[in-house]
């Protein structure tokens, strides 16, 4: 297998990957597709270029674009609207074209070059409901998951596969959701090799963390800038848990899944950091000021915001099971990687991040 093409390769997750996959096997041709419509996404650009991945200037959205990128063995789906708010107080039409029509093009690309299909899908296509009763027990700095619930895929380890889809759950969880079942199509109308990744909260280094997406490098970049920050939403005391995967963690589960390319039927596996790397808000503060060496002032609002759960934890004892794969970057490591890499790209991320 000699050609990738990452579409959002020069997103936070498309470019690390195409960076990783380029380092491991320098023979291999990696192309990066990318529109650079997010902010900092074009940052990128120089460290693709220096590695040798050729960047493609396109849009999912056109299949034109994608069908001009030559031979292709593998796709790697990381472009997306990734968030939440976006279909709320955005249009909801741009986050169906770009997610699933967007995907659609893609999947019928893998389809005309025989390639394989590698879809990284969202933890948020699981219902908002069901994800807000969880029974949580209260504690100094987080809430935190009882062994014993009631709903049937969930339990002390968090969310699995087997967790009920029934509900609505965001426009950007119905775009992703959608899109896994026409992969689902794809594998059996044509026998596409397929693999679908439900990733939680994805961080490190050259994430150009915003508001609804991007937490960690968002209060990361908040404590070096000083800027402001609030807890929102049950009690205001910033005891929401999630867990958290560093993006490296993510590129080695998929070194492992490229090495079992036989297997691909088109399954699905929850991927994130487990309870073991996991944090809460108030967590994740005192890592950034051990970080940074700065405390700033925090704003507290008890009120629940619209979108939002108290926690969320992956479960990954199925994608364990099928590649021995296991997080290995803990909190603290993650925090102080963004911290240092701001610190040192202080002036080239100041209009990003500040």
């Amino acid at each position: 297998m000699r050609n990738f093409l990452i579409t959002g390769g020069c997103g936070f997750v498309g470019s690390s990957l195409a960076l990783s996959l380029k380092a491991k096997d320098p023979t291999r041709r990696v192309l990066a597709l990318d529109n650079l419509k997010r902010r900092g996404s074009e940052l990128n650009l120089p460290r693709l270029k220096a590695a040798g991945v050729e960047f493609v200037h396109g849009d999912i959205r056109n299949q034109e674009d994608l069908e001009a990128v030559g031979e292709v063995d593998l796709l790697l789906e990381c472009s997306a609207e990734p968030s939440v708010l976006a279909g709320l107080t955005g249009s909801p039409a741009y986050v169906i074209n770009t997610n699933l029509m967007g995907t659609l093009n893609c999947l019928e690309l893998a389809r005309q070059r025989n390639a394989a299909f590698l879809f990284f899908s969202t933890s948020r296509v699981y219902p908002m409901a069901g994800l807000g009763e969880v029974k949580l027990t209260e504690r100094t700095t987080r809430f935190e998951l009882d062994e014993v619930q009631d709903q049937p895929g969930l339990s002390g380890k968090g969310v699995s596969e087997s967790y009920g889809l029934e509900g609505a759950r965001s426009i950007y969880g119905a775009t992703k959701l959608a899109s896994e079942l026409m992969i689902h199509e794809y594998v059996e109308a044509f026998g596409l090799k397929a693999l679908i990744n439900r990733c939680g909260v994805l961080t490190g280094p050259w994430q150009f963390g915003k508001q609804d997406q991007g937490v960690v490098v968002l209060w990361a970049a908040r404590h070096h800038f000083e800027g402001k920050l609030g807890y929102f939403g049950y009690g205001g005391e910033g005891k929401q848990v999630r867990d958290i995967l560093h993006v490296q963690d993510l590129y080695r589960l998929v070194e492992l899944q490229l090495g079992r390319l036989d297997q691909w039927r088109g399954q699905v596996y929850n991927v994130g950091g487990g309870r073991e790397v996991s944090v809460s808000l108030a967590e994740l503060t005192a890592l950034c000021q051990a970080a940074t060496g700065k405390k700033i002032p925090l704003g507290s609002v008890p009120e629940n915001r619209v979108a939002d759960i108290p926690l969320y934890l992956t479960d990954n004892s199925k994608v364990t099971a099928a590649t021995g794969w296991r997080p290995q970057i803990g909190p603290e490591q993650i925090v102080n990687e963004i911290a240092l890499w701001i610190k040192n790209n202080e002036t080239l991320l100041a209009g990003v991040l500040q």
